[in-house]
Formats: C-alpha cells, structure tokens, sequence
C-alpha cells in the first residue's frame, strides 16, 4: 500500500517537511480525498512522535505531513508511563515504523513547574505535580552537567526521555541494534520553527554524535 521506509529516510523525510514549514512554503501534502480513501484498509506511518500537549507544536503541521504519515502521542512534558511505552512499541512492531521521535519545544509549561518547584519548593495542587515528579529528574540531570538554563533543562528533558524509552523498552532497543528503527530527540524552537535536534539512537545527523546501545 505505501512504500517501507529506513529510520534515516524517515528522518530526512521530517527534516525536509520542517525546512518547508519554517521557510513558509509547506505543501500540505497527501490530505486530499485519494489519500483518505487510500488508508481505509489501513494505515503505514513513516514516524511515531512522542510531543509535548502544548497548543504551540501541532505536530503534522511543523512537519508538514499528511493524513496517515505520523503515528502521534501528546502529553504534558512529552513525559512516558506504561501507556504511552505501549503505544510506542504498536507503532514499532505493530506498525512496521521505522522512526521514533521525541519532540520537546521551547517554552515548555512542564519544564517551568519543574523548575519553580525545585527553586521554591512549592508544587502544583492535584495531579499536576505528577508532571513536576516526571520532569524533575531531568532538570537535577541538566544541573550535574552544568546546565543553568531553561534552553539547557528543555534540551535535557529531551535526551532523557529518549533515553528513557531505550532503556524501557526492550523492543525498541532491539530495532535501533538491528537497523530497523531509530530514535531521535529533538526541541521545537517557537521563535523560528526549527526542530533542533538534541540526542539520536540509530540515525545519522551532521553535527550530533549518536548514543551507543
């Protein structure tokens, strides 16, 4: 039905979509009337992508993808738990995707709460804190490295929620060893619409070194 991607075709497919988002000339491809018919018999995205809820990074749209490209998980923080892992792994052994992205953003609300509760110590009422317990960890990981910034914490949160997902995951880690999967780490800029990326399991981007597995 739709051709079978390489993670690093994959990737470069993402990267390409974003150059033509961030350079106002997004082809809003694949959402016409054929393509909709085309996956009712079923559906082959290139790329899962775990983002941040936040209003500011609708997914499909930073990528300039279509109706069926991307497999997408939102949560606050783009912070994992036992549903989201599983969903994950539909996407990479139900599916057949070749691609996992973690896409964090600037100004990220979850990343601030952690924050302002390990300057202050005073957490978020209800089940809001439960963000702050998830995101907290990587903020004291950003520290140990001499992170100071928000930039530095956002970019942290990133690389160890792919780390994460690695380390979690059996079956994803067994994809980036085989080939058939990669995992990249990447924070949403809102002032230009970049995807920079951050941390990459698996695939190749000029600049960044891979993470061993």
């Amino acid at each position: 039905m739709m051709d079978i991607m390489t993670p690093q075709e994959s990737l470069e497919k993402l990267r390409r979509g974003n150059a033509r988002f961030m350079e106002d000339r997004s082809a809003h491809p694949r959402q016409d009337s054929a393509r909709r018919e085309l996956l009712t018999s079923g559906q082959k995205p290139s790329a899962v992508v775990l983002a941040c809820s936040d209003s500011r990074v609708p997914v499909e749209i930073i990528f300039d993808q279509g109706i069926g490209d991307v497999f997408v998980i939102r949560t606050a923080g783009e912070i994992t738990d036992l549903s989201v892992l599983a969903s994950l792994e539909f996407a990479v052994t139900g599916l057949g995707v070749p691609l996992v992205v973690v896409l964090g953003h600037e100004s990220c609300g979850a990343v601030k709460a952690a924050h302002h509760a390990l300057e202050t110590g005073e957490l978020p009422p209800g089940f809001q804190r439960v963000l702050v317990e998830k995101v907290t960890p990587s903020l004291l990981a950003s520290r140990a490295h001499g992170g100071r910034t928000t930039d530095d914490f956002e970019r942290t949160h990133v690389e160890e929620i792919a780390n994460h997902i690695v380390d979690r995951s059996p079956q994803i880690l067994e994809g980036v060893r085989d080939g058939s999967c990669g995992v990249v780490g990447m924070r949403y800029r809102l002032s230009d619409g970049l995807t920079e990326p951050v941390v990459t399991y698996g695939v190749d981007i000029e600049g960044l070194d891979r993470q061993p597995v």
